[in-house]
C-alpha cells in the first residue's frame, strides 16, 4: 500500500505534532521537558488541586494530547505512534502537575503504558509525590464479562477525563478524584468498528488488512482483532450490535440518564456518524432511557483508520453534574472556563520547567563507588549482545530486545559517568534503573528498571553495599517485577532466572565467587525452562510453538551476569 500522508521525515512526525501544538496554542500548552514529549496546561501545576497525568501512544488525537486543559487533564506523556511515553517523561509530566495534593494518573489499560506509569509511580514516590492510578477499561469485546479489568482503554476514556477533570477543579482530594474516575470507568462501556487500516508513518505498512466490502467489529484502536469480521452492514444495524453488547451490561432501565459519544475513528465522515447517533437516539428513546449529553465527532481516532465506535457512560447525580461542568482544551470546549493563570512560583517556561519537585540531591560518600565503576564496564560490553537477543525476541516476542538491551546499556552508562565518582550506592542504582528505563520505554525495560529502583529503596537503608547484600537486592527485584508483571516461576520469563540467582547467592561473601554462582544460576535457569511454554507476554501468544525456545529477558539477564563474572574476575 502507497505511504500516502502530509509529512515530512517519518521519524520527526510526532516531534512535530508536538511542536506544532505549542506553537497554535502557547497560551494553553506549554512543554515541560526538552524533548516536547511531556506537556502540561499553561497554568500547572495549580496549587492546593490534584494533578491529572494522562498519557499513551501518539497517533490518536485528540486522545491523550487533546485533553489537557481547564476541567480536564493537567498534563500528558507522548510515546511514538502507538508505543508507550518512558517512565522519564511521565514523571516528568508528574512533577509538573503537582500543586501538592497528588496526582492521578488516567490513561488506557494497554502493558507498555501500566508498566512506565508504574515506573513513574516509583520514581516520583521517592521526591515525596503521591500518586493514583485509573486504567481506561471499556472496550467491551476485548475481554469477557468477568474479566474487565484485562480490557483495553479506548474513546469511553474521555469521560474518566471529564468527571475526574471537574472533580479536581472543584478541589476534592486525591482520592475522591480517583474514586470518582473509577466510578466513570465502571460505568462505561465502548464498541467500535472498522472498515480500513491504519498506516504507519515510519513502517508505511497497513495495520492489518480487509478485503473490500468487509468489516471487523470490535477492533482495537491499534488494529487489534475484534469479535466479528464480515460483509459491510447499514448503518443501523452496526449501532444495533454495538447496542446489544453495551446495553446488556450497563443495564439502563426507564428513567436512567446516560452519556452518549459518538466517535470517528480518523477517516469516517461526520455525516456516517450522525446517522450512528440516530439510531443510538431511537433505541435508547425507546427503552425510556434519557440522553443526558451527547458528543458527535472525533474523540479519540487511529491516524486515518476508517471505522467508529459508541460509548455510553450510565450517570448518576453526581456524574451528571461532572459531566455537565465546564472545560476547555485546544480540542475540546463546554461552558465557560476561566483563563489560564501563571503557572505556580518554581516552574519553568515552556520546554524548561521541570515542575515544583525536583529529583533527590544526589550524596557524596567520600569513597570511589565500585558499584558503578563495575556496571559502567558492564554497560559497555553489552551492546555486543544485541543480534543474539533480536533474534531469540524475534521468534518469541517482537524482535526488540536486542535495541532495548544494547540502547539502554549505553543510556546507563552514560547516567553513570555523569554522576560523581563518590555517589551513594542507592543513587548509583537509581540512576541506572531510570536511565535503562528511559531509553526504549519497551515492557522489558520498565519491568527491568522497577526492579532495580526496588533495590535502590533497599539499599538506602545499607551504609555500604557488601557481597552479602547482594542476595537481598536481587531479591527486592525479583519481588518488584513480579508485583508488576505478574510473572511467576515457571511462567518462562527472566523471574525465573532471577530467583534461581537469588537463591545461590545466599550466604556467598567473595564478589568474584558470587558472580560465577549467579551466571551458573542463571545458565541453569534458561536451560530448565527452554522446554516449557511461555504463558506471560508476547511470548504467551506463540503457544506451544514456543517451548524449546530460550526465554529472550532470560538470556540477557544471563549475558549480563556472565559480563559481570568476567569484569569482577
Amino acid at each position: 500500500m502507497a505511504l500516502r500522508k502530509i509529512i515530512n521525515r517519518p521519524e520527526d512526525f510526532v516531534d512535530e505534532v508536538t511542536e506544532s501544538l505549542l506553537m497554535a496554542h502557547p497560551d494553553r500548552l506549554r512543554a515541560t521537558t526538552r524533548d516536547r514529549r511531556a506537556l502540561v496546561r499553561a497554568d500547572a501545576p495549580v496549587e492546593g488541586r490534584v494533578g491529572i497525568v494522562t498519557g499513551g501512544g501518539s497517533g490518536h488525537l485528540p486522545l491523550f494530547l487533546g485533553y489537557v486543559g481547564q476541567g480536564l487533564a493537567t498534563g500528558v506523556a507522548v510515546g511514538n505512534v502507538f508505543s508507550s511515553p518512558s517512565a522519564e517523561q511521565i514523571a516528568a509530566a508528574t512533577r509538573a502537575c503537582d500543586g501538592g495534593a497528588g496526582v492521578l494518573y488516567l490513561y488506557g489499560n494497554y502493558g507498555g503504558d501500566v508498566y512506565n506509569f508504574d515506573l513513574a509511580a516509583d520514581v516520583v514516590a521517592a521526591e515525596g509525590i503521591a500518586t493514583a492510578t485509573v486504567l481506561g477499561t471499556d472496550d467491551v469485546l476485548s475481554a469477557p464479562r468477568g474479566k474487565e479489568d484485562t480490557r483495553r482503554g479506548v474513546a469511553g476514556l474521555f469521560f474518566a477525563y471529564k468527571t475526574a477533570g471537574a472533580c479536581a477543579e472543584r478541589g476534592a482530594d486525591l482520592e475522591t478524584v480517583r474514586s470518582v474516575a473509577q466510578r466513570t470507568v465502571d460505568a462505561t462501556r465502548t464498541m467500535g468498528v472498522g472498515l480500513s487500516p491504519t498506516i504507519l508513518p515510519a513502517a508505511g505498512e497497513p495495520t492489518f488488512t480487509l478485503d473490500e466490502g468487509e468489516m471487523e467489529v470490535g477492533i482495537g484502536i491499534h488494529g487489534e482483532p475484534g469479535g466479528h469480521r464480515g460483509p459491510l452492514e447499514t448503518a443501523d444495524a452496526i449501532t444495533d450490535r454495538f447496542l446489544s453488547e453495551i446495553l446488556g451490561e450497563l443495564e439502563p432501565v426507564t428513567g436512567d440518564r446516560v452519556a452518549v459519544l459518538v466517535n470517528g475513528l480518523g477517516s469516517t465522515p461526520l455525516e456516517e456518524l450522525y446517522l450512528i447517533y440516530r439510531r443510538v437516539h431511537q433505541v435508547l428513546g425507546q427503552r425510556g432511557v434519557v440522553i443526558h449529553r451527547r458528543y458527535i465527532g472525533e474523540f479519540a481516532t487511529s491516524l486515518e483508520m476508517a471505522g467508529a465506535s459508541v460509548s455510553v457512560l450510565l450517570l448518576d447525580d453526581e456524574l451528571a453534574e461532572l459531566i455537565d461542568a465546564p472545560a476547555a482544551s485546544p480540542f475540546f470546549g463546554q461552558g465557560n472556563t476561566e483563563a489560564p493563570r501563571a503557572p505556580m512560583e518554581g516552574v519553568g517556561a515552556a520546554g524548561a520547567g521541570t515542575g515544583t519537585t525536583s529529583a533527590p540531591t544526589l550524596r557524596r560518600t567520600g569513597t570511589v563507588s565500585a558499584l558503578r565503576g563495575t556496571l559502567i564496564e558492564v554497560m559497555e560490553r553489552m551492546p555486543s549482545h544485541a543480534e543474539e537477543l533480536r533474534l531469540l525476541d524475534s521468534r518469541l516476542g517482537d524482535g526488540d530486545l536486542g535495541i532495548t538491551v544494547s540502547s539502554g546499556a549505553e543510556a546507563v552508562r552514560e547516567a553513570l559517568l555523569a554522576l560523581p565518582e563518590d555517589a551513594h550506592h542507592a543513587d548509583v542504582l537509581r540512576s541506572a534503573a531510570t536511565a535503562f528505563a528511559a531509553a526504549n520505554p519497551s515492557t522489558f525495560a520498565a519491568l527491568t528498571g522497577a526492579g532495580v529502583l526496588a533495590a535502590a529503596a533497599e539499599a538506602e537503608e545499607l551504609a555500604a553495599i557488601s557481597v552479602r547484600d547482594a542476595a537481598r537486592l536481587t531479591a527486592a527485584v525479583s519481588r518488584r517485577v513480579r508485583e508488576r508483571g505478574g510473572a511467576q516461576p515457571g511462567d518462562k520469563t527472566f523471574v525465573d532466572g532471577l530467583l534461581s540467582v537469588r537463591e545461590a547467592l545466599v550466604g556467598v561473601d567473595d564478589a568474584a565467587i558470587a558472580a560465577r554462582v549467579a551466571a551458573s544460576a542463571a545458565e541453569r535457569a534458561v536451560v530448565e525452562t527452554s522446554a516449557l511454554t511461555s504463558t506471560k507476554g508476547r511470548a504467551a501468544w506463540v503457544g506451544e510453538r514456543g517451548a524449546g525456545e530460550r526465554d529472550p529477558g532470560s538470556v540477557a539477564l544471563l549475558r549480563f551476569l556472565e559480563e559481570l563474572r568476567d569484569v569482577l574476575s
